[in-house]
């Protein structure tokens, strides 16, 4: 069920024009994504009623209408918590005072004292801004916009401006606000290894227009996005943990009846994960290799072939219900005479567990 849906024509600068529809899902993260310049901020802008989008675009919520014809919905009345690349906190409270403030101008506000577990603030409560590192500082923005009794949650970039150490910490409590609430998000990003990470669904922008739509997983592995033409393309699974190696510190992942091995998780049994295979880590034989120290191959069928002038193919390879990306020399595709229905195995090099990077062997 949509949330929002939305019909947008948004002038910009420079002849840029914002053209495009869609509907978001009613829970769950809904990554923006796409290079600078493709309009993702003006897409949230006109959202929150940041900015009026042109003539005949219609924005509703839930029902109820944002902008239509001559209505349009002013921000402070949307129900829309926005959190920006720069924390934007008020420098003159301190971080129990900036939380307090957003609960104060709210009708349904949430828990403090819950939203202050979730993003573990309450050691920051006394400081000032000023005393706050960007991590921290984005982490009482988060709490801040929650508190404010959202209905939608909409962050841009949000983790731009951090360090690697920071921005993997705020990833790591986004990913928990995402589980604990019920709360459909828009989260802009140009870092798809950001995005795999958070999302459920994808809306791809490029030149003001929507180039994808729909869900990470799938749109990840297909050969008609960009995002399998870029240079770190690949491919995301689900895997269940299915049992650890002591002896030689691995874990086991089913993955569609095969089993994937990745350096030893903490995670118990049943647990499910998702799995990041770069094409570029994928290769390609005819038969099952026995002196190989590559662990993982898997049995796979070749259903799309990318054919390239260049010196690479990609080629989309179905596992079970899931797909792979392998990225090879044209060379290798003629030599082993790959065909649309051949069935191969693929020899993963390496993978990375989302939340967790794990090597896989």
């Amino acid at each position: 069920m949509s949330a929002l849906e939305f019909n947008l024509c948004c002038p910009g600068d420079q002849d840029f024009e914002l053209r495009l529809a869609a509907e978001v899902s009613s829970s769950g993260v809904t990554a923006v994504y796409g290079p600078s310049g493709s309009g993702k901020s003006t897409l949230l802008d006109c959202l929150a009623g940041l900015r009026r989008a042109g003539p005949g675009s219609e924005i509703s919520f839930q029902g109820e209408a944002w902008q239509a014809d001559s209505h349009f919905t002013p921000p402070w009345q949307r129900d829309i918590g926005y959190v920006f690349q720069d924390a934007r906190l008020f420098p003159h409270l301190s971080v129990a005072q900036n939380l307090a403030y957003a609960s104060s101008r709210s009708n349904n506000a949430m828990d403090s004292e819950q939203v202050i577990h979730w993003l573990d603030l309450e050691p920051l409560l006394r400081r000032s801004p000023e005393a706050l590192s960007g991590g921290q500082k984005q982490r009482v923005a988060i709490g801040r916009a929650l508190l404010s009794g959202p209905r939608l949650l909409l962050l841009d970039e949000p983790l731009a401006n951090l360090d690697d150490q920071s921005s993997r910490q705020c990833l790591n409590y986004l990913q928990r606000l995402a589980t604990e609430l019920a709360l459909p998000m828009l989260y802009v990003s140009h870092d798809m290894e950001e995005v795999s990470e958070l999302a459920d669904q994808l809306l791809l922008l490029d030149d003001g227009e929507l180039v994808g739509h729909g869900s990470l997983l799938s749109l990840c592995s297909r050969l008609d996005t960009r995002l399998s033409h870029e240079e770190h393309a690949a491919a995301i699974a689900l895997g269940k943990i299915t049992g650890h190696d002591e002896e030689f510190q691995l874990t086991e992942l089913e993955l569609e009846g095969h089993t994937l091995y990745v350096n030893h998780l903490p995670q118990s049994v049943g647990q499910q994960r998702r799995v990041r295979i770069p094409a570029r880590d994928v290769s390609i034989c005819r038969e099952r290799p026995h002196d190989s120290s590559i662990l993982n191959i898997l049995p796979v069928t070749l259903v799309e072939i990318e054919q390239s002038p260049g010196a690479r193919v990609l080629l989309r390879l179905a596992l079970g219900s899931q797909h792979l990306l392998a990225r090879i020399t044209r060379k290798s595709a003629s030599r082993l005479d790959l065909k649309v229905g051949d069935e191969v195995y693929a020899q993963i090099k390496s993978a990375a567990l989302l939340s967790e990077a794990t090597d896989a062997l």
